[in-house]
Order: structure tokens, then C-alpha cells, then sequence
């Protein structure tokens, strides 16, 4: 497959602050998240590639040129940053519609390829509305159409689902796929490991401004399943539940929270106890409030990976 963007030792500094560190990726058509807690440098790639900030230090290619100050490849990448930067008193059709017009769009076509593009993401309704009063998941819709209404060939996604709601979310995430499926390269960056695993098994680890791990997700789950988990169960005999738990072989130890109603445990083997517990929760015929598992995010993970836990 055609590489679309690589970076060779790639390093951004901020004066005596490191934003990125000796990165070299190679990355093809497909969907590929970008995975790291906050701070880790996700945005700060993307921008690179982007073309928004300048290589301290090594060299990135997008369709074999370089981006750096190349405006003729500008037209084939499209950017959904992770901050808002609207046009406040423009409504959402005349931001959409003048961003396309700077993609040279004829008035006549940016007009409907913007009122397609609003209507599949549902701001239809509220077009005509200066932005300054959109919610922050009508924002978010608008960043992501003007992100895909020119067609794009590489789209960049940080941290597209914030603000959605479920049914957004949802809509996004399947948008997503299917561009991907279609030849696009969609790279998505997030702190949130089930949303990229909703979208794609190709991943990209970073932290402290490098690579930590690229490939395919089911490794990074392999690193997450060797690491003890803590489940958190809320329910209304919760000491009843301790003795229980404490004489299961997957669980490491049981404990307390200052919540009455909440009993902590520790396991290696999450799913195999997971269906133990549902046995359990009928055996002892108890009322179950809430099952979560505190740890289970990209930051617990990296935190075990690194030996600082």
C-alpha cells in the first residue's frame, strides 16, 4: 500500500520543552488512531503534519512532498482540531460554505456541498444560527464537517468525539469507518481506548512526545490484560458480597471505599471474572447499583506499562 505520511526522526521543541521526540511512523490509507494520554504530543503531531507548525528537527512527507510550507497539498488534507476556532458571528451555513470557497468551490457548489454536509450531521435545523449560540456538540459537528466537505484524501481527527452525544458518537464513529473502507486515510487521535478500538485496530502509542508502540490494537490489549485491574461493585449487602469475592481464585484482594455501598477488588483476569460475578450477584440475590472499572483507561495502562504503578 501507498504510504501517505511518514516522518523520519521527527522533533518539535518549544524552547527547552519538548513537544515531540525522534518520531518516525509510516502511516498507509486506512484508519489509524493516535493513542496517548493528555499531554503526550498527539496534537502536537497532527499540527505538524498539518503543516500548522515547523519540524524542530528531522522531515514529514505527505503524498511523497514535503508539508512544510506547501500549500498545493493543503487542499487534499483535512483538519478537525481539538480546540474550537469559529468564526463567532457567522452562522453555521456561512462558515461552512466560506471554508469550502477557500477549497475553490464555485458559490453554487459550496452552497450544496454545504448543505449536504449539514444536513448528514444534523445541524440543518440550526444553519442559519449565528455559531456563538451553538452547544458544544453542535460545534463539534460543524469542526467535523468542515473537516470532510471538500473531500479530503488524509483527514485528521483530534479528538472528534468530544461533546457528542451516544447517537452522535455513534454516527461519527461509523462515518469514520466507512471513509476509511473507501480509501481514505483518516488518522484520529483520543485519550480513550474503546473509541479507537470503535474505529480501527491500527494504533499509534505515544507519550512524552514518542512512539511508545505502533501496530495492530490487539497487542496493546494483550500489555492491558497482563495488568491488575480494580473493579468497583455498588450494591446493597456489599459485606456479603466481600466474604464471597475474597475466595474466588481470580481475585487478587478485596477492599474497602469510604462509600458503604461500594466494595473494591483486584483481578488479572477481568473477563473471566466478570462472568464469575454475574453467578454471584444471583446466587446471593443481590441489588446491583453500578459495576465500573476505575483503571480502565489509556492513562492506567501507560502508567503500567512505564512502572508507575
Amino acid at each position: 500500500m501507498t504510504v501517505v505520511v511518514q516522518t523520519e526522526k521527527l522533533s518539535k521543541y518549544y524552547g527547552n520543552v519538548l513537544g515531540l521526540s525522534d518520531v518516525s511512523v509510516s502511516i498507509e490509507p486506512g484508519v489509524v488512531g493516535l493513542l496517548g494520554p493528555n499531554g503526550a504530543g498527539k496534537s502536537t503531531f497532527l499540527k505538524l503534519i498539518t503543516g500548522q507548525l515547523k519540524p524542530s528537527l528531522g522531515r514529514i512527507l505527505v503524498f511523497g512532498q514535503r508539508v512544510w510550507n506547501n500549500p498545493v497539498i493543503y487542499h487534499q488534507i483535512g483538519y478537525c482540531p481539538e480546540v474550537d476556532t469559529f468564526f463567532e458571528d457567522l452562522t453555521g451555513w456561512q462558515f461552512l460554505t466560506q471554508m469550502l470557497r477557500l477549497h475553490h468551490f464555485s458559490p453554487q457548489a459550496a452552497a450544496k456541498q454545504a448543505e449536504e454536509m449539514l444536513d448528514f450531521l444534523h445541524l440543518s435545523q440550526d444553519k442559519d444560527r449565528l455559531i456563538r449560540s451553538y452547544s458544544r456538540g453542535m460545534r463539534q459537528r460543524l469542526k467535523i464537517a468542515q473537516a470532510i466537505a471538500h473531500d479530503p484524501r488524509l483527514i485528521i481527527l483530534d479528538e472528534p468525539l468530544n461533546g457528542l452525544d451516544p447517537l452522535g458518537r455513534r454516527k461519527v464513529i461509523r462515518l469514520i469507518r466507512q471513509m476509511g473502507e473507501a480509501g481514505k486515510t483518516v488518522i484520529v487521535s483520543s485519550h480513550v481506548l474503546p473509541e479507537i478500538e470503535a474505529m480501527t485496530k491500527r494504533i499509534i502509542l505515544i507519550h512524552q512526545g514518542k512512539v511508545f508502540a505502533q501496530g495492530n490494537i490487539h497487542y496493546i490489549r494483550e500489555l492491558i490484560d497482563t495488568h491488575p485491574h480494580i473493579i468497583s461493585i455498588k450494591c446493597d449487602r456489599v459485606r456479603e458480597l466481600a466474604a464471597a469475592l475474597v475466595k474466588e481464585k481470580e481475585v487478587i484482594k478485596v477492599f474497602f471505599t469510604p462509600d458503604p455501598h461500594e466494595v473494591q477488588l483486584e483481578t488479572r483476569q477481568r473477563d473471566v471474572f466478570f462472568e464469575r460475578l454475574q453467578q454471584l450477584i444471583l446466587d446471593l440475590h443481590l441489588e446491583v447499583e453500578a459495576i465500573t472499572s476505575p483503571d480502565d483507561n489509556l492513562q492506567a495502562v501507560f502508567d503500567y506499562l512505564i512502572g508507575e504503578r
